[in-house]
């Protein structure tokens, strides 16, 4: 499934590549997020034209289970064909539900009850269920149920939480021994990933992981980041696992996040990422830029012959537009302002991606590294 191609020698920053079921996927990689079985206002075909040459991208398992649900996504083939994307997914399994929606949910030994938040009827989520659900997503690469854990929270509850998971990670486990189906070519459908939890306490990181990689997962990730936690306590986190975790295999980090972040976690050798932000702060008129982010809302703006960035640099769809003109949509709310915004900032971290692998090639990441987080954090919000 992942072929190591080189590391660099700075660093722990690795290139390399994942075969999945439907698409070869260069490393480091960032995925973007269609929650609900879209990129929010960008077309599929947007993503497949070479500008983006999206590889992967990711869906969530709590809400396509609750719209539209097994039963349609299995009458119409799986995800792939519904939303008309034949490239791969990755779906998470829920385990950040439990965190986000602490208020509609009760943890018990074999799971977490749910009331809905669309009508609030129940939903019982299981290591078992939540593959099975996936099963009928098709997701090219599939994550086990987890508890993501607050921030802060204390040891005894951190330790706790530890332990459930790593029950249903075994559980999880027999799951996917009992039920894996494969390709003509012997290859399997679909992939298993761990997750790595333990709050903020190294050596909770430390034995989640020891753990998890006796099990022999496809893939492993670094959950429960991006919670409310101090950057550098995220980055401790990664510290202790990353080592750990085999080489051969491909390292995620969940649901990360600013592009400094990105680049502090690739030297760290982390090989996929995902977030929200792209698109949600595009909605809000935020641009990314290696000079830090623009707000597009900001009265300087107003009159500006400016583009958004040089060409090849932003998405070809937004080359000529000016800053004032896309104030202009952002400020009067049109869809065709938040969709350029969101086509930029897209293209602004696949090709970020595409630049780290390069750098990493031609064995020069760390001064890219270096270059890059010097101009960006000195870049401010504009």
């Amino acid at each position: 499934m992942f072929e190591l191609l080189k590391t660099d020698s700075h660093t722990a920053a690795r290139r390399g590549r994942m075969t999945l079921a439907h698409s070869v996927v260069e490393t480091p990689t960032f995925m973007p997020v269609g929650t609900r079985g879209t990129v929010k206002s960008v077309h599929p075909q947007e993503l497949l034209d070479p500008a983006l040459d999206c590889r992967i991208l990711l869906g969530n398992t709590y809400h396509l289970y609750l719209r539209p649900g097994t039963e349609v996504l299995d009458e119409m083939g799986g995800l792939h064909p519904f939303m008309q994307w034949d490239r791969s997914i990755l779906t998470d399994s829920g385990g950040y539900q439990v965190f986000s929606l602490s208020k509609l949910r009760q943890i018990t030994e074999e799971g977490v009850r749910f009331q809905s938040h669309i009508d609030g009827s129940p939903l019982f989520l299981t290591p078992a269920s939540v593959l099975e659900i996936q099963r009928s997503i098709g997701s090219d690469i599939c994550m086990i149920l987890d508890e993501c854990p607050p921030y802060p929270c204390e040891r005894e509850y951190a330790a706790k939480s530890l332990d459930l998971t790593q029950r249903w990670a075994a559980e999880a486990r027999q799951w996917i021994e009992d039920h894996r189906t494969f390709q003509p070519d012997g290859t399997p459908h679909q992939r298993y990933f761990g997750i790595v939890q333990g709050g903020c306490y190294p050596e909770l990181r430390e034995k989640a992981a020891r753990d998890l990689v006796d099990l022999d997962y496809d893939g492993y990730a670094i959950g429960g980041l991006s919670v409310g936690e101090p950057v550098p306590e995220m980055m401790k986190a990664a510290d202790v696992a990353a080592p750990i975790l085999p080489p051969d295999k491909p390292r995620y980090a969940m649901g990360l996040g600013q592009p400094d972040q990105l680049i502090e976690l690739i030297s760290r050798g982390i090989d996929m990422f995902d977030c929200v932000l792209p698109t949600r702060v595009a909605r809000n008129g935020t641009a990314y830029t290696a000079e830090g982010t623009i707000n597009l809302k900001n009265a300087k703006w107003e009159k500006s012959h400016e583009p958004l960035a040089p060409p090849g640099e932003t998405h070809p769809l937004c080359e000529g537009f000016s800053r004032g003109y896309l104030r202009h949509l952002i400020k009067n709310e049109e869809i065709l302002g938040l969709r350029l915004v969101t086509l930029h900032n897209v293209f602004f971290y696949l090709h970020l991606m595409k630049q780290v692998r390069h750098a990493i090639e031609a064995g020069t990441f760390g001064d890219f590294a270096d270059a890059f987080l010097t101009s960006y954090r000195s870049g401010k919000a504009r």
